[in-house]
């Protein structure tokens, strides 16, 4: 039967009796109780004077003990977040400091300097359709405690989520060759500003310090296939640049042969010209002495001639008068014994050495020569 029943007795005033409860009685027995574990005498009607005094006491000692439960450290590398009642209530710098005590206000240490990382690998499809397994670092601080600890649940959870995201983009938007050579800073470096707008945007109060990207491959099944590939593609462009090379060297040549041979055909066409000129003039002139005197003319042109058609062979026609017959002096002959005489006296080991590749036999030209001219005499 519960006490406050009909019936049931009222454990705060001792009988059966109902009705509100003494609260004088109930503190007076509460005193004499703590007197008694105190020393002091308990009894029947009168109160203690040392049992008060032993409950302000021990009432003082738990008010210091509680006070100084407040007093609190940072160290250099944290900051203080100080919450009342669960709330945001402010955040404190390093050294020493008070706050009210729990359950009012509680401080949480936050490091602000420490660089974290958080390694990542993920496969993924480039632009142009091709598998690649990418290893990233993403190296972070917490800048903002306030920000980690309130606005975002898990922050290094949401770093992880945003981080492959991220990642996933930045590579989804580059082709193979791009990613596997000259790409890795470009790329490293467009997935750290994706990272930390994303961050920023939702408030997590982490710095993403680096992100490095360590590794892109391929999968180990299709690796032998990929190798060769590129090995393909190296070779067609080992041969582009050599193609170019011949082009750059054969096309300057021939261009300037074919400016050689122009310039040529023009210094022809200029010598052809004055050549014409030249000689036009010289039969104008020509033209006006003839008119003046033809018998002269006539005869000086003959001569000129036979000059100039005679002058270069080495053999002489006599034409005998009234006979008819023509006289050949063979001057090449004489001309070459004379030669062979000249080198016999300068070195007779070889005038010898060429009469016996001679052999010392006339020469059958000369001697027909001489036999026609017989005949016709």
């Amino acid at each position: 039967m519960a006490w406050n029943e009909k019936g049931g007795g009222n454990p705060w005033n001792g009988g059966g009796e109902q009705g509100p409860p003494d609260l004088d009685k109930v503190v007076r027995d509460l005193q004499r109780k703590l007197g008694r574990v105190f020393g002091g005498k308990g009894g029947g009607g009168s109160e203690s004077p040392s049992s008060g005094a032993g409950i302000g006491v021990l009432v003082a000692i738990a008010v210091v003990v509680w006070s100084l439960s407040g007093i609190y450290k940072v160290d250099e590398a944290q900051r203080g977040v100080v919450t009342q009642f669960g709330r945001y209530h402010s955040t404190t710098s390093p050294g020493l400091h008070w706050h009210i005590p729990f359950p009012i206000q509680r401080v949480e240490k936050v490091n602000v300097a420490a660089v974290e990382r958080y390694k990542h690998s993920t496969r993924m499809l480039t632009s142009d359709e091709n598998i690649v397994v990418v290893d990233t670092v993403v190296q972070f601080r917490r800048e903002d405690p306030k920000n980690f600890l309130f606005n975002v649940r898990d922050p290094e959870e949401t770093l992880s989520e945003v981080s492959e995201s991220a990642i996933r983009e930045i590579v989804g938007t580059s082709n193979l060759d791009f990613v596997l050579t000259e790409g890795r800073a470009d790329i490293s470096q467009r997935t750290k500003d994706l990272i930390q707008s994303t961050l920023d945007a939702y408030e997590t109060g982490l710095r993403v310090t680096s992100v490095n990207l360590q590794d892109a491959n391929f999968p180990t099944q299709v690796q032998a296939a990929v190798q060769d590939a590129i090995k393909a593609r190296e070779d067609r462009d080992r041969l582009a640049l050599e193609a170019q090379s011949y082009a750059n060297d054969i096309v300057p040549r021939a261009r300037g042969n074919a400016a050689r041979q122009i310039q040529d055909a023009e210094a022809y066409r200029a010598r052809v010209l004055n050549d014409a000129k030249g000689e036009a003039a010289r039969f104008e002139a020509l033209l006006t002495e003839y008119e003046k005197a033809p018998e002269v003319i006539r005869q000086r042109l003959y001569l000129e001639t036979m000059e100039n058609v005679l002058g270069s062979t080495n053999k002489v026609l006599l034409d005998t008068e009234g006979t008819g017959n023509l006289l050949y002096v063979p001057l090449d002959q004489l001309t070459r014994s004379a030669g062979s005489v000249i080198r016999e006296m300068s070195d007779p080991s070889a005038s010898t050495a060429e009469r016996q590749s001679s052999g010392d036999k006339p020469d059958r030209r000369s001697r027909d020569d001489l036999r026609s001219r017989g005949g016709r005499q």
